[in-house]
């Protein structure tokens, strides 16, 4: 009797400290995660979001299981800016990684690394399937563990190695709406043409309704894609021990989405399942939705706080799920900061921030419209349409924005304007709002040192060997000449006297940013173009184009001979492709100065500028120079 109880008492004490041990296990295990991206998405194309045709069951599935993110903003609104925000953390025009197909990549600050190789070095492996596209000079090897179109957690050393793994569709991507009018006129679609809204500021045609359709259906293809992938997990018993973002890389991709810095270029779909076992990690109930702002740069350092790894404190973002932080502060976040600059070779120069329902976006050089050729937009047969039909005058007031040029500031209320098409800057009802955002917006800018106050020629010559400390060591010239760009937002007698004075001024920033907002005031600011024609021959280039394109704009001077001689004096294909930029402007945008390319003799420049010429004078690999050969 006393042996078997004896037996008895020693097999519970051993299964005691067998559930001890595995306790103790459990209590050490460390999430994964899973990122799902589906590219060129916005909020506005899914049925979690309000979009009846939008039926995605594999993620309304992880919603339900998880928080659906009300407003989730990507800050920039193209894949290569995107992504190296998400990689880093820092807000890009600080970074210096804002342009879209840069012309030579940012360093990151000494000692500083993607957020990954923080994970590697608590423990994680990590692995993305498989773009990158990054902006910075950071190896991709050093990013993560395995980068390829084979990569997956399961090529991780052991089971028990937690892992972070990002896997991009390019399902939806903009190239599968680069159809031609054999596609249009003959391939059907499984979503019916006559069944999609179309936005206010699109022409309402066959086109389009075709073109919305068919994006609809890339978007239930990628819907397969994830729920397979979400299967995989799960077949690995990995599901309930893995955190799956989601999300789309950026905003969508029908026209005025993609590129530009409206909702739709900006505003993404957010889900995030929570695991079973790390649901202790979160303050939200499974199948909640919150209204709290997050952005590309909080995305690391969300993963990194509930991974329990340190943050760096260079990092601009700041966790939105993890141990102590609660729903309700999430729920308080309401500010997003958004950018938009150079989109292959189409320049611009926009900053916006969303405060709750309102969008104050700043537009830098809104003499420019944003229907300015960029050949790869114009690949969409819906793009080319709109423009046709804009040459054509069959566009309606609302539809025809975007072959106008924009006021320097434009404030929406997006709950009452979804789609962004009644700007509200110029009535007074909203002029105390319209103050307060420019001022928070300036106070953003000029924190961040943002190095879009300077021509991308010269950061690179002079600050991407180390962007951040460039940016601090120019804090004060950055500020000074905010304050002469913001001069374009104040009615005319207000700027006149600070704008007279940074046009003779002998610094040449001040004087680029005092004709730049001569240039976007337009002719309210005729009065000074006596003091901007000093400029011309101005020594610094770029000086002396901001002065051609404010004298073009008002009519005051052909701006041809200056954009000639910039163009054929510089050797730097940035300055070039600014300078062509005025070209294309000149060409297709009253006052229309028509540029004879025959006549220009440039030296052979690489970068973007192939496209311009494309655009200009046909194929530049038969025609380098940019010359019609003679009949």
């Amino acid at each position: 009797m006393q042996s078997r109880l004896f037996h008895k008492l020693s097999r519970l004490l051993s299964l005691a400290l067998f559930i001890g041990v595995v306790s103790h296990s459990q209590a050490a295990k460390r999430p994964n995660f899973l990122w799902v991206l589906s590219e060129d998405n916005s909020v506005h194309y899914l049925n979690l979001y309000g979009d009846k045709l939008g039926v995605m069951p594999a993620v309304e599935k992880l919603a339900a299981n998880g928080i659906v993110f009300e407003n989730a903003f990507s800050c920039a609104p193209v894949c290569s800016v995107a992504r190296t925000t998400l990689a880093t953390g820092i807000y890009a025009p600080r970074g210096g990684f804002q342009y879209h197909r840069k012309s030579k990549p940012a360093n990151l600050p000494k000692g500083f690394t993607p957020w990954t190789q923080n994970l590697q070095a608590a423990g994680y492996y990590t692995s993305n399937n498989s773009k990158t596209d990054y902006n910075i000079t950071a190896s991709v090897k050093e990013a993560w563990n395995e980068s390829s179109r084979k990569a997956s957690w399961r090529n991780r050393p052991s089971k028990d190695t937690p892992f972070f793994h990002m896997q991009t569709f390019t399902t939806t991507h903009e190239s599968s709406l680069h159809f031609n009018e054999n596609t249009l006129n003959n391939e059907k679609t499984e979503t019916s043409p006559q069944d999609v809204w179309v936005a206010p500021y699109h022409p309402d045609t066959p086109t389009f309704r075709y073109t919305y359709a068919r994006y609809h259906d890339r978007h239930k293809m990628v819907d397969k894609q994830i729920g397979d992938l979400v299967n995989r997990l799960k077949q690995d018993g990995l599901l309930e021990d893995t955190f799956i973002f989601y999300f789309g890389d950026h905003g969508g991709v029908l026209p005025r989405g993609k590129g530009y810095a409206y909702e739709s270029g900006l505003h993404v779909p957010l889900v995030v399942r929570i695991p079973e076992n790390f649901k202790h990690l979160v303050d939200h109930q499974r199948g909640s939705r919150t209204e709290g702002f997050v952005e590309f740069v909080d995305f690391g350092p969300t993963v990194l706080h509930l991974a329990g790894v340190t943050i760096s404190k260079l990092i601009d973002g700041k966790p939105f799920l993890g141990p102590d932080i609660s729903a309700a502060e999430l729920a308080k976040r309401n500010e997003a900061f958004g950018y938009a600059d150079r989109m292959d070779e189409k320049y611009d120069h926009v900053r916006s921030l969303r405060v709750g329902k309102y969008h104050y976006i700043r537009n830098y050089t809104g003499f420019y419209p944003d229907g300015l050729q960029n050949n790869y937009r114009y690949k969409m047969l819906a793009f080319e349409e709109w423009r046709q039909l804009w040459k054509q005058g069959k566009l309606n007031a609302t539809q025809s924005q975007f072959f106008n040029a924009r006021p320097p500031e434009q404030l929406f209320d997006v709950e009452a304007d979804p789609h962004e098409v009644n700007d509200l800057s110029g009535d007074p009802k909203h002029a105390a709002k319209l103050k307060e955002l420019r001022a928070k917006l300036t106070a953003k800018v000029t924190s961040l040192n943002d190095l879009s106050f300077y021509p991308e020629s010269v950061q690179v010559d002079e600050s991407l060997g180390d962007p951040i400390a460039y940016g601090r060591q120019h804090s004060q010239e950055i500020a000074r000449v905010a304050g002469i760009a913001n001069a374009a937002c104040l009615p005319f007698k207000q700027a006149q006297s600070k704008l007279k004075q940074a046009l003779n001024s002998k610094n040449e920033w001040d004087r680029y940013w005092g004709l730049t907002s001569c240039a976007t005031l337009g002719k309210e600011a005729k009065s000074l173009a006596d003091d901007a024609r000093k400029s011309l021959t101005h020594d610094n280039r770029m000086v002396r184009l901001r002065a051609a394109e404010f004298l073009g704009v008002i009519g005051a001077e052909d701006p041809r001979p200056a954009l000639k001689g910039i163009l054929e004096e510089t050797a730097s294909a940035d300055e070039a492709l600014l300078a062509f930029q005025a070209v294309v402007r000149f060409n297709d945008f009253e006052p229309k100065y028509p540029f004879d390319m025959s006549k220009l003799q440039m030296k052979p420049l690489g970068g973007e500028v192939g496209r311009r010429l494309e655009y200009l004078v046909g194929d530049p690999r038969k025609n380098p120079k940019g010359r019609k050969k003679k009949k």
